[in-house]
């Protein structure tokens, strides 16, 4: 279950929030969902929402509290900005409609959604058992419906969505969504339905001037990625280092000759959150240094 201690970060208590008149008078600030906020991509993507003038609810699992009300002081610390927390699993349809009602109590109306929280299992096809296949699914596929279901219902309730300023549907895809990998095959499935989920969305939610898109990061230098070269590198026997398997890969196969850093995918999210893409639906937009060309 979400949290009670899902809790309003108010400007009243953090002591770079304040307020002026002419701040009062302005239009009112746009909100955020980021979910899988405490770290990682979801961290740096809810960092710089509330650095492009976005209020941020900060959503991720019990075990990681900490380190989303972490983020979330972060935020509230931030001229203006205000930011609280909500726990829970995504992959449970009722734990997500408690989220978005603690973000709109918290921050006032929805604007966008950031569907970011995913996992990963590194193995072979035949090994992965049936639970672990349809955990991966639930999360991964499920929890983006949820989040995007449960977001559009609550925008389509506030009747506040225009063609200047729609309400933004995001979820993460991935590049292996574009060509599935050995040793990641129900990952890749999950990613795969992502985009048709987003293009289905985008069709639907279209009348409702919401529009919905993915992101689809490349090899990015995380905790996730972490584990992905750990267990690859596993796989490949003798003596291989962390990195190794990330760099080998960065080295032969990516233009920019990099692996990525959050940051890059966040402002990916940035743009598709902002209003420089309001005429975007339906897409997802890679962001992966060169990996893919397409």
């Amino acid at each position: 279950m979400f949290s009670a201690a899902s809790r309003r970060l108010s400007p009243s208590f953090l002591p770079n929030s304040r307020r002026s008149l002419a701040t009062a008078a302005a239009p009112r600030p746009r909100t955020a969902i980021v979910t899988g906020a405490a770290r990682g991509i979801g961290k740096a993507i809810a960092l710089r929402l509330a650095r492009d003038g976005y209020d941020v609810c900060i959503n991720d699992l019990p075990v990681l509290r900490t380190a989303a009300e972490s983020v979330a002081s972060e935020i509230g610390n931030m001229e203006g900005r205000r930011a609280c927390v909500a726990l829970g699993d995504v992959s449970d349809a009722s734990q997500v409609d408690e989220m978005v009602a603690t973000s709109v109590r918290c921050l006032g109306p929805l604007d966008t959604m950031v569907a970011n929280a995913g996992i990963v299992r590194i193995k072979p096809l035949l090994e992965h058992d049936a639970a672990e296949f349809d955990q991966i699914l639930r999360i991964n596929v499920g929890g983006v419906h949820h989040c995007f279901a449960s977001a559009a219902r609550q925008l389509i309730a506030q009747g506040q969505c225009t063609p200047e300023r729609p309400g933004k549907l995001l979820a993460a895809s991935s590049v292996a969504g574009f060509r599935a990998a050995a040793l990641m095959g129900p990952y890749g499935a999950t990613k795969f339905a992502v985009r048709g989920l987003v293009q289905a969305y985008a069709q639907e939610m279209g009348p409702h001037h919401i529009t919905a898109n993915a992101y689809g990061p490349g090899i990015i230098g995380t905790d996730m990625w972490g584990l992905i070269d750990r267990e690859l590198g596993k796989l490949a026997g003798g003596e291989v280092k962390p990195g190794d398997m990330m760099q080998k890969t960065a080295a032969g196969a990516i233009a920019l000759g990099r692996t990525g850093v959050a940051e890059d995918v966040a402002g990916l999210v940035s743009f598709l959150a902002g209003k420089d893409s309001n005429y975007i639906t339906g897409q997802t937009q890679i962001v992966d240094g060169g990996l893919f060309l397409t």
